[in-house]
């Protein structure tokens, strides 16, 4: 177990929440479904399931803690008219739809490297587009404005709704497998890596959690060894939706120190091994960022061994030229 640091307070989502949230976000998000895979299973002689968050409504996990969000705002601050956000694609489309649907309007500020197939989705459910150099820029201009009471702003990641909403994919998981005693999680921010462990900590059982993270943002790596938020170098990388540095007191450090078990530094090469092999073994399309728990296992390190484990593949939405070059 990761051992934490002397950290601020924070509220913790519970388990309670995260029921909370499953029940508020069902007529939107959907139920996905977590399948086993042979060629995993055989290759680290465990036996492996997927959860297939690629089908998801809006092709990520990120609409669940966006509706969970959007929804709990409109009981919670009824003034609010605009809500505003930053994200590398995934978490903007997810506010987007979700906004439209009660009514609200939505600004998403993104890198400039996000790609074409999220930003065109965002458009289509009528948000605002903001281009900024970099994700640390669109993420400080996305809090800047969030001084005005008519506006909100929700976090990809930092946010304890948003949290809640990504735990239901594990809550997911171990209903439908309950045996399972290993989850690899996809990890840039922290939100769905948090609520996952959140859950998995409730089981009262011995469960393994890893998170999974690349070597061009390894920006848990390296916060969790100095044991503080630390800012990293970002390099471009195949996984843009795990690119970025956390926000200032960012409440996923504190759940990541405390709940996870370890976290595995992905190169870009097994990132590009693994989309490559999930469409040629399973027939998937998986982005980056989705694929990079299998990645994890790929790569090797893990010791997985043995053990039931459960690999969220988080996302589809990756360019089409992106699929040619990596499968080229």
């Amino acid at each position: 177990m990761i051992r934490p640091a002397m950290a601020a307070p924070y509220a913790r989502p519970t388990r309670d929440d995260i029921e909370a949230a499953a029940r508020r976000i069902h007529p939107t998000a959907m139920r996905t479904p977590i399948v086993r895979s042979d060629w995993l299973s055989d290759t680290v002689r465990a036996s492996v399931w997927l959860k297939l968050e690629i089908v998801q409504t809006t092709g990520a996990f990120k609409i669940r803690g966006a509706t969970n969000a959007v929804l709990r705002l409109r009981d919670t601050r009824p003034d609010v008219r605009r809500i505003v956000t930053a994200s590398a694609g995934n978490h903007g489309q997810a506010i987007a739809l979700a906004a439209a649907r009660a009514g609200l309007s939505a600004r998403v500020h993104v890198p400039a490297t996000a790609p074409t197939a999220k930003l065109d989705a965002i458009e289509r459910w009528g948000a605002e587009i903001v281009k900024a150099s970099s994700y640390d820029e669109a993420e400080a201009r996305a809090l800047a404005e969030a001084g005005d009471a008519s506006v909100a702003h929700i976090s990809a990641y930092n946010h304890p709704d948003v949290i809640a909403g990504a735990g239901t994919v594990a809550l997911e998981m171990f209903d439908d497998v309950p045996d399972l005693d290993t989850l690899i999680v996809p990890l840039g921010g922290g939100g769905l890596l948090s609520g996952a462990a959140i859950v998995a900590r409730a089981l009262g059982r011995a469960v393994t959690v890893i998170g999974a993270e690349t070597e061009a943002s390894p920006v848990f790596t390296t916060s969790l060894a100095a044991g503080r938020i630390t800012t990293v170098t970002i390099r471009p990388t195949l996984a843009d939706g795990l690119a970025g540095n956390m926000e200032p007191g960012s409440q996923t450090f504190g759940f990541v120190q405390e709940l996870v078990d370890r976290v595995a530094l992905v190169s870009e090469s097994a990132l590009g091994h693994a989309m490559r092999e999930l469409v040629a073994r399973e027939r998937f399309i998986v982005e980056g960022a989705g694929a990079v728990g299998v990645a994890a296992l790929l790569q090797g390190g893990l010791d997985v061994a043995g053990r039931r484990v459960g690999v969220v593949l988080s996302g589809r939405n990756v360019d089409s030229r992106v699929i040619a070059r990596v499968l080229a």
